[in-house]
Protein backbone atom coordinates (compact mmCIF):
# COMPACT_ATOMS: atom_id res chain seq x y z
CA UNK A 1 0.00 0.00 0.00
CA UNK A 2 2.33 2.43 0.73
CA UNK A 3 4.51 4.19 -2.03
CA UNK A 4 5.72 7.15 -0.43
CA UNK A 5 5.30 9.39 2.68
CA UNK A 6 4.47 13.39 3.10
CA UNK A 7 8.37 12.96 3.82
CA UNK A 8 10.37 14.59 7.06
CA UNK A 9 13.41 14.23 5.52
CA UNK A 10 13.85 11.30 2.85
CA UNK A 11 10.77 9.73 0.85
CA UNK A 12 10.49 6.51 1.57
CA UNK A 13 9.26 3.04 0.51
CA UNK A 14 6.43 1.23 2.10
CA UNK A 15 3.82 -1.27 2.04
CA UNK A 16 1.73 -2.43 -0.75
CA UNK A 17 -1.05 -5.20 -1.14
CA UNK A 18 0.12 -8.04 -3.70
CA UNK A 19 -1.41 -9.05 -6.53
CA UNK A 20 -0.12 -10.13 -10.20
CA UNK A 21 0.28 -7.34 -12.24
CA UNK A 22 -1.68 -4.68 -9.57
CA UNK A 23 1.05 -4.24 -7.57
CA UNK A 24 0.28 -1.00 -5.62
CA UNK A 25 3.30 -0.67 -4.44
CA UNK A 26 12.10 6.78 6.93
CA UNK A 27 28.52 17.62 21.17
CA UNK A 28 25.38 14.81 20.68
CA UNK A 29 24.44 12.54 23.37
CA UNK A 30 26.70 9.42 22.90
CA UNK A 31 24.55 6.25 22.67
CA UNK A 32 24.17 5.50 26.53
CA UNK A 33 22.64 9.07 27.50
CA UNK A 34 19.64 8.72 25.10
CA UNK A 35 16.34 8.35 27.55
CA UNK A 36 13.84 5.16 27.19
CA UNK A 37 11.87 4.50 24.29
CA UNK A 38 8.56 6.36 24.50
CA UNK A 39 5.32 4.50 23.98
CA UNK A 40 1.40 5.72 23.16
CA UNK A 41 -1.65 5.42 25.56
CA UNK A 42 -4.80 4.87 24.69
CA UNK A 43 -6.17 5.89 21.47
CA UNK A 44 -7.40 8.82 20.61
CA UNK A 45 -9.46 8.64 17.59
CA UNK A 46 -11.29 11.29 16.09
CA UNK A 47 -14.58 9.92 14.59
CA UNK A 48 -15.88 10.35 11.22
CA UNK A 49 -18.10 13.48 10.84
CA UNK A 50 -19.55 12.20 6.77
CA UNK A 51 -22.63 12.18 5.52
CA UNK A 52 -23.44 7.86 5.30
CA UNK A 53 -24.45 8.53 1.77
CA UNK A 54 -20.55 9.46 1.62
CA UNK A 55 -19.34 6.96 3.53
CA UNK A 56 -21.64 3.95 1.34
CA UNK A 57 -19.50 6.03 -2.52
CA UNK A 58 -16.21 5.80 -0.33
CA UNK A 59 -17.03 1.99 0.89
CA UNK A 60 -18.18 0.91 -2.89
CA UNK A 61 -15.16 2.57 -4.81
CA UNK A 62 -12.55 1.04 -1.55
CA UNK A 63 -13.84 -2.40 -2.30
CA UNK A 64 -14.36 -2.88 -5.60
CA UNK A 65 -11.09 -1.92 -7.10
CA UNK A 66 -7.58 -2.70 -6.91
CA UNK A 67 -4.83 0.34 -6.62
CA UNK A 68 -4.42 -0.46 -10.00
CA UNK A 69 -7.48 0.41 -11.01
CA UNK A 70 -8.74 -3.15 -12.08
CA UNK A 71 -12.20 -3.83 -11.04
CA UNK A 72 -13.05 -6.38 -8.51
CA UNK A 73 -15.92 -9.03 -9.28
CA UNK A 74 -17.14 -9.89 -6.08
CA UNK A 75 -16.53 -8.71 -2.05
CA UNK A 76 -14.91 -10.60 -0.13
CA UNK A 77 -14.23 -10.98 3.68
CA UNK A 78 -13.00 -13.82 5.93
CA UNK A 79 -16.11 -15.05 7.56
CA UNK A 80 -16.40 -16.62 11.16
CA UNK A 81 -13.60 -15.87 13.63
CA UNK A 82 -10.30 -14.75 12.72
CA UNK A 83 -7.03 -15.62 14.00
CA UNK A 84 -3.76 -14.21 13.66
CA UNK A 85 -0.28 -15.49 14.28
CA UNK A 86 3.14 -13.74 14.23
CA UNK A 87 6.20 -15.98 12.68
CA UNK A 88 9.73 -15.65 12.01
CA UNK A 89 11.55 -13.39 14.01
CA UNK A 90 9.58 -10.58 15.06
CA UNK A 91 10.90 -7.37 16.72
CA UNK A 92 10.43 -7.01 20.21
CA UNK A 93 8.06 -3.92 20.12
CA UNK A 94 5.49 -5.67 17.48
CA UNK A 95 4.02 -8.03 20.14
CA UNK A 96 2.83 -4.65 22.01
CA UNK A 97 1.47 -3.38 18.87
CA UNK A 98 -0.61 -6.25 17.72
CA UNK A 99 -2.41 -6.56 21.15
CA UNK A 100 -3.16 -2.65 21.08
CA UNK A 101 -4.16 -3.13 17.78
CA UNK A 102 -6.06 -6.28 17.47
CA UNK A 103 -8.46 -4.49 20.81
CA UNK A 104 -8.89 -1.66 18.72
CA UNK A 105 -10.32 -3.87 15.66
CA UNK A 106 -12.50 -5.97 18.42
CA UNK A 107 -13.67 -2.91 20.06
CA UNK A 108 -13.70 0.17 17.64
CA UNK A 109 -14.76 -2.11 14.48
CA UNK A 110 -16.78 -4.91 16.07
CA UNK A 111 -14.34 -7.58 14.10
CA UNK A 112 -14.02 -11.24 15.73
CA UNK A 113 -10.69 -11.27 15.83
CA UNK A 114 -7.82 -13.09 18.18
CA UNK A 115 -4.47 -13.75 18.29
CA UNK A 116 -3.45 -17.27 18.59
CA UNK A 117 0.44 -19.54 19.02
CA UNK A 118 2.76 -19.24 16.23
CA UNK A 119 2.58 -23.60 15.95
CA UNK A 120 -1.54 -23.22 15.19
CA UNK A 121 -2.39 -22.93 11.61
CA UNK A 122 -4.30 -18.90 11.38
CA UNK A 123 -6.07 -17.24 9.09
CA UNK A 124 -3.75 -14.55 9.00
CA UNK A 125 0.09 -15.25 9.31
CA UNK A 126 2.48 -12.14 10.08
CA UNK A 127 5.94 -12.87 9.15
CA UNK A 128 8.51 -11.00 10.55
CA UNK A 129 11.77 -11.05 7.94
CA UNK A 130 14.36 -8.91 6.66
CA UNK A 131 13.66 -5.50 4.61
CA UNK A 132 16.06 -7.64 1.91
CA UNK A 133 13.67 -10.36 2.42
CA UNK A 134 11.10 -8.97 1.75
CA UNK A 135 12.77 -6.20 -1.36
CA UNK A 136 13.88 -10.12 -2.97
CA UNK A 137 10.56 -10.77 -3.19
CA UNK A 138 9.16 -7.31 -3.91
CA UNK A 139 11.99 -4.10 -4.89
CA UNK A 140 10.41 -1.59 -4.18
CA UNK A 141 8.67 -2.82 -1.12
CA UNK A 142 9.17 -2.28 2.63
CA UNK A 143 5.94 -4.70 3.57
CA UNK A 144 2.85 -6.57 1.73
CA UNK A 145 -0.21 -8.86 1.98
CA UNK A 146 -0.82 -11.96 -0.22
CA UNK A 147 -3.69 -14.03 -0.38
CA UNK A 148 -3.02 -18.12 0.13
CA UNK A 149 0.41 -18.76 1.63
CA UNK A 150 2.12 -18.28 4.34
CA UNK A 151 5.61 -17.77 4.08
CA UNK A 152 7.35 -15.30 1.95
CA UNK A 153 9.21 -18.03 0.15
CA UNK A 154 6.12 -19.05 -1.06
CA UNK A 155 5.78 -15.71 -2.89
CA UNK A 156 7.68 -15.69 -6.09
CA UNK A 157 7.12 -18.72 -7.11
CA UNK A 158 3.54 -17.71 -7.15
CA UNK A 159 3.51 -14.15 -7.43
CA UNK A 160 1.74 -14.64 -11.32
CA UNK A 161 -0.36 -17.58 -10.06
CA UNK A 162 -4.27 -17.59 -10.17
CA UNK A 163 -3.39 -18.65 -6.56
CA UNK A 164 -2.34 -15.22 -5.17
CA UNK A 165 -4.65 -13.18 -7.31
CA UNK A 166 -6.59 -10.52 -5.16
CA UNK A 167 -9.49 -10.51 -8.19
CA UNK A 168 -9.46 -14.27 -8.16
CA UNK A 169 -11.01 -14.48 -4.63
CA UNK A 170 -14.39 -15.22 -3.61
CA UNK A 171 -13.88 -15.39 0.49
CA UNK A 172 -10.84 -14.64 2.04
CA UNK A 173 -9.56 -18.26 4.24
CA UNK A 174 -6.12 -17.13 4.50
CA UNK A 175 -3.40 -14.82 4.10
CA UNK A 176 0.40 -13.62 5.29
CA UNK A 177 1.68 -10.75 5.83
CA UNK A 178 5.26 -9.77 5.60
CA UNK A 179 7.15 -6.95 8.10
CA UNK A 180 10.43 -6.10 8.27
CA UNK A 181 11.87 -7.14 11.69
CA UNK A 182 15.21 -4.41 11.55
CA UNK A 183 13.25 -1.30 10.77
CA UNK A 184 12.22 1.34 13.54
CA UNK A 185 9.42 0.60 15.82
CA UNK A 186 6.87 2.29 13.84
CA UNK A 187 7.75 1.51 10.60
CA UNK A 188 7.20 -2.05 11.71
CA UNK A 189 4.07 -0.84 13.47
CA UNK A 190 2.44 1.53 10.31
CA UNK A 191 3.13 -1.61 8.21
CA UNK A 192 1.35 -3.54 10.56
CA UNK A 193 -1.86 -1.51 10.67
CA UNK A 194 -1.85 -0.54 6.75
CA UNK A 195 -1.32 -4.33 5.57
CA UNK A 196 -3.76 -6.32 8.66
CA UNK A 197 -6.12 -3.18 7.66
CA UNK A 198 -6.00 -4.99 3.71
CA UNK A 199 -6.15 -8.19 5.11
CA UNK A 200 -9.24 -8.02 6.77
CA UNK A 201 -10.75 -5.14 4.26
CA UNK A 202 -10.11 -2.82 1.30
CA UNK A 203 -7.89 -3.31 -0.91
CA UNK A 204 -7.84 0.20 -2.81
CA UNK A 205 -6.26 3.79 -2.15
CA UNK A 206 -8.20 6.78 -2.91
CA UNK A 207 -6.18 10.02 -2.59
CA UNK A 208 -9.77 12.35 -2.13
CA UNK A 209 -10.05 10.68 1.45
CA UNK A 210 -8.01 13.33 3.74
CA UNK A 211 -8.76 11.02 7.08
CA UNK A 212 -7.59 7.44 6.16
CA UNK A 213 -4.96 4.99 6.12
CA UNK A 214 -6.14 4.06 2.54
CA UNK A 215 -4.77 6.97 0.65
CA UNK A 216 -1.36 7.14 -0.84
CA UNK A 217 -0.05 10.07 1.03
CA UNK A 218 0.65 7.76 4.05
CA UNK A 219 -0.08 11.17 6.51
CA UNK A 220 -1.68 8.78 8.39
CA UNK A 221 -0.30 5.74 9.87
CA UNK A 222 -2.18 4.11 12.07
CA UNK A 223 -5.82 3.32 11.44
CA UNK A 224 -8.34 6.05 11.73
CA UNK A 225 -12.17 6.77 13.11
CA UNK A 226 -13.03 6.69 9.48
CA UNK A 227 -11.02 3.10 8.81
CA UNK A 228 -12.32 1.86 11.82
CA UNK A 229 -15.81 2.81 9.88
CA UNK A 230 -15.43 1.36 6.94
CA UNK A 231 -14.05 -2.09 8.77
CA UNK A 232 -17.35 -2.49 10.75
CA UNK A 233 -19.20 -1.72 7.54
CA UNK A 234 -16.90 -4.29 6.04
CA UNK A 235 -18.15 -7.26 8.29
CA UNK A 236 -21.34 -6.07 8.76
CA UNK A 237 -23.97 -8.86 9.21
CA UNK A 238 -26.31 -7.43 5.83
CA UNK A 239 -23.25 -8.47 3.80
CA UNK A 240 -21.53 -11.69 3.11
CA UNK A 241 -18.86 -12.99 0.72
CA UNK A 242 -19.35 -13.39 -3.36
CA UNK A 243 -22.05 -10.45 -3.55
CA UNK A 244 -21.74 -8.48 -6.23
CA UNK A 245 -21.17 -4.15 -6.59
CA UNK A 246 -24.78 -3.76 -6.54
CA UNK A 247 -25.61 -6.41 -4.23
CA UNK A 248 -23.28 -4.35 -1.38
CA UNK A 249 -24.48 -1.31 -2.50
CA UNK A 250 -28.41 -2.01 -1.99
CA UNK A 251 -27.49 -3.12 1.62
CA UNK A 252 -25.54 -0.02 2.53
CA UNK A 253 -27.77 2.62 3.59
CA UNK A 254 -29.03 0.37 6.11
CA UNK A 255 -25.65 -0.65 7.65
CA UNK A 256 -24.38 3.04 7.80
CA UNK A 257 -28.04 3.85 9.14
CA UNK A 258 -27.57 1.60 12.09
CA UNK A 259 -23.47 2.28 13.08
CA UNK A 260 -23.51 5.91 12.25
CA UNK A 261 -27.18 7.28 12.82
CA UNK A 262 -25.97 10.70 13.00
CA UNK A 263 -24.60 10.08 8.97
CA UNK A 264 -28.13 10.67 7.86
CA UNK A 265 -28.89 13.71 8.55
CA UNK A 266 -25.48 15.11 7.33
CA UNK A 267 -25.58 16.75 3.54
CA UNK A 268 -23.39 14.42 0.74
CA UNK A 269 -20.23 16.36 -0.53
CA UNK A 270 -20.19 14.31 -3.52
CA UNK A 271 -16.19 14.54 -3.78
CA UNK A 272 -14.40 14.75 -7.34
CA UNK A 273 -12.78 11.42 -8.02
CA UNK A 274 -8.96 11.71 -8.53
CA UNK A 275 -7.95 11.41 -12.10
CA UNK A 276 -5.26 8.78 -12.91
CA UNK A 277 -2.87 11.22 -14.25
CA UNK A 278 -2.86 13.22 -11.11
CA UNK A 279 -2.20 10.06 -9.41
CA UNK A 280 0.65 9.36 -11.57
CA UNK A 281 2.35 12.52 -11.73
CA UNK A 282 2.34 12.84 -7.56
CA UNK A 283 3.90 9.39 -7.97
CA UNK A 284 6.57 10.56 -10.16
CA UNK A 285 7.32 13.31 -8.31
CA UNK A 286 7.68 11.76 -4.92
CA UNK A 287 8.63 7.96 -5.83
CA UNK A 288 11.66 6.46 -6.69
CA UNK A 289 13.56 6.40 -10.14
CA UNK A 290 12.90 9.59 -11.26
CA UNK A 291 15.18 11.92 -11.92
CA UNK A 292 15.19 15.75 -11.10
CA UNK A 293 13.62 16.88 -13.70
CA UNK A 294 11.03 14.42 -14.11
CA UNK A 295 10.50 15.42 -10.80
CA UNK A 296 9.82 18.76 -11.26
CA UNK A 297 8.27 18.47 -14.37
CA UNK A 298 5.49 15.54 -13.06
CA UNK A 299 5.13 18.24 -9.58
CA UNK A 300 4.14 21.21 -12.08
CA UNK A 301 1.53 18.95 -13.97
CA UNK A 302 0.19 17.51 -10.69
CA UNK A 303 -0.60 21.27 -10.23
CA UNK A 304 -2.03 22.01 -13.20
CA UNK A 305 -4.69 19.09 -13.02
CA UNK A 306 -5.12 20.31 -9.47
CA UNK A 307 -6.18 24.09 -10.82
CA UNK A 308 -8.46 22.54 -13.82
CA UNK A 309 -10.32 20.17 -11.23
CA UNK A 310 -11.33 23.25 -9.60
CA UNK A 311 -10.14 21.05 -5.86
CA UNK A 312 -9.53 23.26 -3.04
CA UNK A 313 -9.00 20.50 -0.16
CA UNK A 314 -5.97 18.18 0.83
CA UNK A 315 -5.29 17.10 -2.99
CA UNK A 316 -4.59 20.59 -4.27
CA UNK A 317 -2.47 21.23 -0.36
CA UNK A 318 -0.39 17.89 -1.59
CA UNK A 319 0.37 19.14 -5.05
CA UNK A 320 1.96 22.00 -3.57
CA UNK A 321 3.37 20.67 -0.75
CA UNK A 322 5.32 18.07 -3.57
CA UNK A 323 6.41 21.48 -5.35
CA UNK A 324 7.94 22.78 -2.11
CA UNK A 325 9.78 19.59 -1.36
CA UNK A 326 11.36 19.60 -4.50
CA UNK A 327 12.56 23.43 -4.97
CA UNK A 328 13.96 22.92 -1.20
CA UNK A 329 17.49 22.77 -2.20
CA UNK A 330 17.70 25.24 -5.49
CA UNK A 331 14.64 28.01 -4.21
CA UNK A 332 13.98 28.09 -0.74
CA UNK A 333 11.92 31.07 -0.83
CA UNK A 334 9.62 29.92 -3.46
CA UNK A 335 9.06 26.31 -1.91
CA UNK A 336 7.75 28.58 1.19
CA UNK A 337 5.03 30.06 -0.79
CA UNK A 338 4.38 26.71 -1.99
CA UNK A 339 4.17 25.18 2.14
CA UNK A 340 2.08 28.16 2.48
CA UNK A 341 -0.04 27.60 -0.10
CA UNK A 342 -0.33 23.62 0.80
CA UNK A 343 -0.74 24.77 4.69
CA UNK A 344 -4.15 27.05 3.83
CA UNK A 345 -5.30 24.60 1.47
CA UNK A 346 -5.08 22.02 4.48
CA UNK A 347 -6.82 24.21 6.80
CA UNK A 348 -9.56 24.33 4.92
CA UNK A 349 -10.30 20.81 4.56
CA UNK A 350 -12.17 18.92 7.40
CA UNK A 351 -9.72 16.07 8.89
CA UNK A 352 -6.61 17.38 7.45
CA UNK A 353 -5.03 18.63 10.86
CA UNK A 354 -2.19 15.76 10.58
CA UNK A 355 -1.42 17.12 7.41
CA UNK A 356 -0.49 20.62 8.59
CA UNK A 357 1.70 19.42 11.26
CA UNK A 358 3.71 17.85 8.19
CA UNK A 359 3.84 21.06 6.32
CA UNK A 360 4.49 23.01 9.86
CA UNK A 361 7.63 21.52 9.97
CA UNK A 362 9.44 22.86 6.98
CA UNK A 363 7.97 26.15 7.52
CA UNK A 364 9.04 26.20 11.44
CA UNK A 365 12.42 25.15 9.99
CA UNK A 366 12.84 27.86 7.51
CA UNK A 367 11.85 30.14 10.50
CA UNK A 368 14.85 28.90 12.60
CA UNK A 369 17.36 29.50 9.48
CA UNK A 370 16.32 32.92 9.58
CA UNK A 371 16.94 33.11 13.43
CA UNK A 372 12.87 33.77 13.91
CA UNK A 373 12.66 31.80 16.94
CA UNK A 374 9.23 33.41 17.57
CA UNK A 375 7.97 32.98 14.06
CA UNK A 376 8.74 29.66 14.80
CA UNK A 377 7.25 28.89 18.05
CA UNK A 378 3.99 30.31 16.99
CA UNK A 379 3.99 27.79 13.78
CA UNK A 380 4.94 24.52 15.73
CA UNK A 381 2.67 25.04 18.96
CA UNK A 382 -0.78 24.19 17.02
CA UNK A 383 0.69 21.06 15.87
CA UNK A 384 2.02 19.18 18.85
CA UNK A 385 -0.79 17.67 20.25
CA UNK A 386 -1.97 16.52 16.87
CA UNK A 387 1.13 14.57 16.62
CA UNK A 388 0.62 12.92 19.61
CA UNK A 389 -2.82 12.15 19.28
CA UNK A 390 -2.11 10.61 15.93
CA UNK A 391 0.72 8.24 17.30
CA UNK A 392 3.04 9.34 14.69
CA UNK A 393 6.11 9.36 16.99
CA UNK A 394 8.83 10.38 13.73
CA UNK A 395 6.71 13.72 13.59
CA UNK A 396 6.22 14.12 17.38
CA UNK A 397 10.15 14.15 17.84
CA UNK A 398 10.69 16.30 14.93
CA UNK A 399 8.31 18.97 16.17
CA UNK A 400 9.70 18.83 19.80
CA UNK A 401 13.92 19.50 17.89
CA UNK A 402 12.70 21.94 16.50
CA UNK A 403 10.85 23.61 19.57
CA UNK A 404 13.73 23.16 21.66
CA UNK A 405 15.75 25.12 18.56
CA UNK A 406 13.01 27.91 18.52
CA UNK A 407 13.50 28.06 22.48
CA UNK A 408 17.15 28.71 22.19
CA UNK A 409 16.62 31.51 19.63
CA UNK A 410 14.15 32.98 22.16
CA UNK A 411 16.96 32.65 24.81
CA UNK A 412 15.13 29.73 26.65
CA UNK A 413 18.33 27.54 26.81
CA UNK A 414 16.38 25.44 30.11
CA UNK A 415 13.15 24.74 28.71
CA UNK A 416 14.91 23.99 25.02
CA UNK A 417 17.17 21.28 27.10
CA UNK A 418 14.02 19.83 28.80
CA UNK A 419 12.22 19.47 25.28
CA UNK A 420 14.85 18.08 23.91
CA UNK A 421 15.51 15.38 25.84
CA UNK A 422 11.41 14.74 25.83
CA UNK A 423 11.92 14.26 21.95
CA UNK A 424 14.36 11.79 22.25
CA UNK A 425 11.98 8.83 23.74
CA UNK A 426 10.04 9.51 20.65
CA UNK A 427 12.80 9.44 18.11
CA UNK A 428 13.84 6.16 19.37
CA UNK A 429 10.55 5.10 18.32
CA UNK A 430 10.14 6.78 15.43
CA UNK A 431 13.38 6.67 14.08
CA UNK A 432 14.88 3.48 15.46
CA UNK A 433 18.38 2.93 16.22
CA UNK A 434 20.97 5.38 18.48
CA UNK A 435 22.65 6.26 15.09
CA UNK A 436 19.35 7.43 13.51
CA UNK A 437 18.36 9.19 16.71
CA UNK A 438 21.40 11.41 16.37
CA UNK A 439 21.73 12.05 12.77
CA UNK A 440 17.94 13.47 13.41
CA UNK A 441 19.60 15.98 16.40
CA UNK A 442 22.17 16.59 14.29
CA UNK A 443 19.93 17.36 11.43
CA UNK A 444 17.40 19.82 13.43
CA UNK A 445 20.36 21.32 15.23
CA UNK A 446 21.73 22.43 11.86
CA UNK A 447 19.62 24.55 11.12
CA UNK A 448 19.94 27.04 14.03
CA UNK A 449 22.45 29.73 12.86
CA UNK A 450 23.26 30.09 16.53
CA UNK A 451 25.21 26.13 15.66
CA UNK A 452 26.45 27.97 12.75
Amino acid sequence: MRRFVLPLVLVLNACVPVTPGDTPTRALPQSSDLPPMKTFGPPRPDQPIKSNNDLALDFIELSFQLESGRDLPVFTRFEGPISVRVTGAPPASLGSDLNRLIYRLRTEAGIDIHQTAPSNPANITIEAVSRADIRRALPHAACFVVPNITIISEYKPNRRSVRTSWSNLRTREKLAIFLPNDASPQEVRDCLHEELAQALGPLNDLYRLPDSVFNDDNVHTVLTGFDMMMLRAYYAPELRSGMSRGQVASRLPAVFSRINPQGDGLRANYATRTPRAWSQAIQTALGPGSTNSQRQQASDQALQIARAMGWQDHRRAFAHYAKGRLLLASDPKTAQTHFRAADQYYAATPGANLHRAYVATQLAAYAITRGDGDQAMLILSPHIDEAAQNENAALLSTLLLLRAEALDLQGRSAEARTVRLDSLGWARYGFGPDWAVRAKLREISSLNPLNG
